[in-house]
């Protein structure tokens, strides 16, 4: 077909590259033991059944997934907060924003997952055909749409969706003319009135305008693209906004934990070759040493006893250990090599673009590319809550903030004892141990110190310290 609405621009295919990966880490040990060859080479002169089992044997380390997790979650460590500005009926719609039963804190941490995790996130705003539930008469008021229930609402665009897009400068900016992705509907299926069938079709967005299209079969057999629907809106612009977590350009974008991704393929590979080595290690192997006759019969067995010929000899041979020790200090050295990775989005820099406010100021505020991140997020739900409103013909739709921890990570299990050390040294004070404690969460924060202090004077010395005073300890 010479014009294929289906087809990717370059743009896209140039990100799918960077996709793959993430789509096979983000997958699992399922995903990308089913990539095969292409995450796992063959070894030279491997048969294909010594592959596979070498293949369904070894296991995924999820450092990517947890990592776009615990990112994701330290975003929304606080719920989103809507501002006054926000129209009361568009907060009304926020408490199910997708019309799928979502509320705004949960859906947003499904949009920014995907953004993290590939680079970037589109939202559609949609707005349902103004028809009538019977589909007889069209609705034209406003209190009409509103009894029959008709809003905003948003659609999550995935990256795997888009095939591409249009735009034009005006005004010094780009603007959308254009934007197309593949989506799936669920229809009725002809043949069971009990099951329902998917069916892929090309949706395509312009201003004031949509269409849709769908493979059908032609009169030689072949399936082609045709226009299967087509609508009008009342808005004068493409409804759609994006999240972005690291830009390359309009519309196009990397995945912010690319090396992190490259990394973790690479423990992949060497977990499988450690875990082949192991295999084959830990079966000892008998060496028969000074026996030429073929016809002798080699026995074993606890009841069984071996004939040797004079000066022959039998033993087994194990593995020294050494490449064991290797691979196994080398997969330790890339898992320190993917902490410091991940890590670094919570790594304060001084940042490279500053917002009209920061721009007043002498020096650029420092924050963390995690940060940064939840701004770009703030900024996309804030265009969302627009779109709501010009939907709606609502002067403005407001705006939110995003309030999450961006601490640096401080695991407890490593640095309590230290810190425990150096009050028993005198280098730190007790109470601020307690704040360190309570800041990394294993205390509940609404502990004070003066209370706890005056607790710990009326219970008495501990049993460390009645040791002590026995000489014991």
């Amino acid at each position: 077909m010479a014009n294929d609405p289906s087809t990717a621009i370059p743009a896209v295919v140039d990100m799918q590259e960077d996709w793959v990966i993430v789509d096979a880490l983000l997958g699992g040990t399922k995903a990308i033991r089913k990539a095969g060859t292409k995450f796992l080479p063959k070894w030279p002169k491997e048969e294909q059944d010594a592959y596979e089992s070498r293949r369904d044997a070894s296991t995924l380390l999820p450092a990517y997934s947890e990592t776009v997790q615990n990112m994701t979650g330290r975003v929304f460590a606080e719920p989103i907060v809507l501002g006054e500005t926000v129209p009361a009926q568009i907060k009304t719609y926020a408490e199910n924003i997708d019309r799928q039963g979502n509320n705004l804190q949960v859906w947003a941490q499904t949009l920014f997952s995907g953004g993290l995790g590939y680079g970037l996130c589109h939202v559609l705003v949609d707005y349902p055909q103004t028809a009538a539930p019977d589909g007889s008469t069209r609705l034209v008021t406003k209190a009409d749409e509103i009894k029959a229930g008709v809003r905003p609402y948003t659609v999550i665009i995935r990256h795997s969706q888009v095939l591409g897009w249009k735009a034009k400068t005006a005004g010094g900016e780009h603007v959308l003319t254009q934007f197309r992705f593949m989506e799936s509907v669920e229809e009725p299926d002809p043949e069971n009135e009990f099951l329902t069938k998917q069916v892929d079709q090309v949706r395509v967005l312009e201003p004031g305008l949509w269409f849709t299209y769908r493979k059908v079969k032609t009169e030689g057999g072949k399936e082609e693209w045709q226009e299967h629907e087509r609508g009008t809106t009342t808005l004068d612009k493409i409804p759609l906004a994006t999240l972005y977590t690291k830009r390359t350009g309009f519309m196009t974008a990397t995945p912010p934990l690319m090396e992190l991704a490259h990394l973790n393929i690479k423990h992949w590979q060497s977990q499988s070759d450690q875990d082949n080595i192991l295999h084959v290690a830990r079966v000892p192997m008998l060496a028969v040493i000074g026996i030429e006759d073929e016809s002798w019969e080699m026995k074993v067995g606890t009841s069984t006893a071996t004939k040797l010929p004079r000066e022959g000899d039998m033993k087994w041979v194990e593995h020294t250990g050494k490449a064991i020790e290797a691979g196994r200090q080398s997969l330790q050295d890339l898992l320190d090599d993917m902490r410091i990775a991940g890590a670094k989005l919570l790594h304060k820099e001084k940042q490279a673009t500053k917002t009209a406010a920061q721009a007043e100021e002498e020096a650029a505020q420092e924050m963390s590319p995690l940060e940064t991140m939840a701004g770009q997020l703030e900024d996309c739900l804030d265009q969302v809550l627009q779109l709501f409103a010009e939907w709606m013909k609502l002067p403005s739709g407001g705006n939110c903030q995003v309030n999450g921890n961006f601490d640096v990570d401080y695991a407890p299990e490593t640095t309590l004892p230290l810190l425990k050390g150096m009050v028993d040294a005198r280098y730190l004070s007790q109470q601020t141990l307690f704040g360190e404690v309570q800041r990394r969460g294993v205390l509940n924060g609404d502990l004070k110190w003066d209370d706890e202090r005056e607790k710990i004077a009326e219970q008495g010395p501990g049993l460390g310290a009645i040791g002590r005073t026995n000489g014991n300890g």
